[in-house]
């Protein structure tokens, strides 16, 4: 079975695990309606990639009784 033959200090961990961090997620303005959106990715308010419209937003409508 394998075991380590000494103990790796702190810092040498640390040092090792200095590139794992994670990075802030890029968020670019939505040229048609100028909501957030992630980039390259359809716009989630209105539905446009590229000044180009790829789906229609469905209205929720509230059912009253």
């Amino acid at each position: 079975m394998a075991v380590p033959k000494k103990k790796i200090s702190t810092s040498r961990r640390g040092k090792r695990r200095s590139h794992d961090a994670l990075g802030r997620e890029t968020v670019v303005e939505c040229e048609n309606c100028g909501a957030e959106k992630l980039p390259h990715h359809i716009c989630k308010s209105c539905g446009y990639y590229k000044k180009r419209q790829v789906f229609e937003i469905r209205k929720v409508e509230d059912k009253k009784e």
